[in-house]
């Protein structure tokens, strides 16, 4: 265990690494940071700590860089979450509020959080197999055919017209839309196949074929739509952070082009906290040098997908954690009042 003067040493080497970007020398620290030993006793702290390998020194500089594991051990011990101003939250909660559908509040997450955190932004679309059902429409656009628009909790909406083998009459197709959503309003999607299997017995025989064919086609819709999605933004924001790549941006950026990758950075969405995954702890090795926050975000407390970015190593966690955290709870509050 480090003592607590160096932990002290440590947050400051990090504070101001990340600040002025610049290798942190020990004059440097005892300038800046009220430590309250000599500089012979900081450089002693730095030597034990790169000895521990949280700090390293690059090249022939004098100064020296947190490591991964001095990033980690900041993040964990040392770094609280940065909580937003009010006028932050209010400026959150009006862009994120203009939001039309689902697409848009996707979109608008993806820029709000490349903006707050100058990194590259990484949202999920809600899962359908972690969403339960609104409601089920079902409207008559001629004597066979029908429009069936599944609705769920968290404001998606999918559109789907039914060819009938037979006319189906008003009253039919309210008697279908009233047992439908009986069975299937505010149950997951997960159990909707097993809930509707039995429902063409309750017609008659010759409404049991058009009855057959909704329910085919809306458990078609639900496999459709069962692949994850994601929306991507920032990615310029890399070429700001040139230095912090050992080489090149390339590596990065062609495994952010890879979903499944990205999809793997999130984490489970059940997982609700917020997650900090530090350089190598990325099992991808071109994002080695980058480090990710992400948290669950839904409605009723439940996560229904991960959202988070993607920044280089030094990076400012308490802040970065803190926008994250902000921007998941305003996303949860939409999807719950949409």
């Amino acid at each position: 265990m480090l003592s607590e003067r160096r932990l002290q040493v440590l947050r400051a080497i990090v504070q101001d690494y990340v600040g002025t970007e610049e290798p942190v020398g020990s004059k440097a620290l005892t300038e800046r940071h009220n430590l309250g030993v000599s500089p012979a006793t900081v450089r002693n702290d730095m030597a034990a700590l790169e000895d521990e390998g949280f700090i390293a020194q690059p090249h022939t500089s004098a100064g020296r860089i947190p490591t991964d594991k001095g990033y980690r051990l900041f993040v964990d011990k040392l770094a609280g979450v940065k909580p937003m101003t009010a006028p932050e939250r209010r400026a959150i909660q009006n862009f994120l509020e203009g939001a039309v559908d689902l697409d848009d509040v996707v979109a608008r997450t993806v820029r709000l959080l490349a903006q707050l955190t100058r990194q590259v932004a990484v949202v999920q679309y809600p899962s359908l197999t972690r969403s339960t059902v609104r409601h089920v429409e079902l409207l008559s656009l001629a004597p066979a055919r029908v429009m069936l628009v599944l609705i769920t909790d968290t404001g998606r909406v999918e559109q789907r017209v039914v060819d009938c083998p037979a006319p189906f009459g008003d009253a039919s197709l309210a008697d279908l839309r009233a047992r439908l959503n009986s069975r299937v309003a505010n149950r997951r999607f997960a159990d909707v196949p097993s809930l509707v299997e039995d429902l063409p017995e309750a017609f008659e025989h010759e409404d049991r074929g058009t009855v057959s064919t909704v329910l085919s086609t809306l458990l078609e819709t639900l496999v459709e739509e069962n692949e994850e999605r994601l929306m991507i933004g920032g990615t310029a924001n890399l070429t700001r952070f040139g230095h912090d790549f050992p080489l090149t941006i390339r590596p990065v950026l062609e495994a952010l082009e890879e979903q499944v990758v990205l999809l793997k950075l999130l984490g489970e969405a059940k997982d609700p906290g917020v997650t900090v995954r530090i350089g190598h702890e990325n099992a991808h090795e071109g994002l080695n040098s980058t480090s990710v926050v992400s948290v669950g975000y839904g409605s009723g407390g439940e996560a229904v997908a991960k959202l988070g970015v993607v920044g280089p190593t030094r990076m400012d966690y308490p802040g970065t954690m803190g926008a994250v955290r902000a921007v998941a709870r305003y996303v949860g509050q939409i999807l719950a009042e949409s």
